[in-house]
């Protein structure tokens, strides 16, 4: 299988490298919804985050790029990154 690359910025998807169908679908399900061509523009319906997780869990990439921040970050970390963007402490 092909590898595949997620970077998230702003709490969504900044840029992305999908093969496998699974992605593919839930990429396809997640624009459905309506989307900013800018990750800095994107505002995450709870519909979409959830996506954008399972995304993360489909991804055939063991670590996840973090762009703000330059790190790479396990699968968790990154849907919880995804999950808490925005909300008030």
């Amino acid at each position: 299988m092909n590898q595949e690359f997620l970077s998230l910025k702003w709490g969504t998807i900044k840029e992305w490298e999908f093969h496998s169908e699974e992605c593919v679908s839930l990429w396809r399900q997640y624009l459905s919804l309506g989307s900013s061509y800018s990750a800095a523009c994107q505002r995450d319906t709870p519909e979409q985050k959830l996506l954008v997780c399972k995304i993360i869990d489909a991804c055939n990439a063991e670590k996840i790029w973090l762009d703000w921040d330059g790190v790479e970050v396990s699968k968790e970390d990154a849907k919880r990154y995804v999950m808490k963007y925005g909300v008030a402490a």
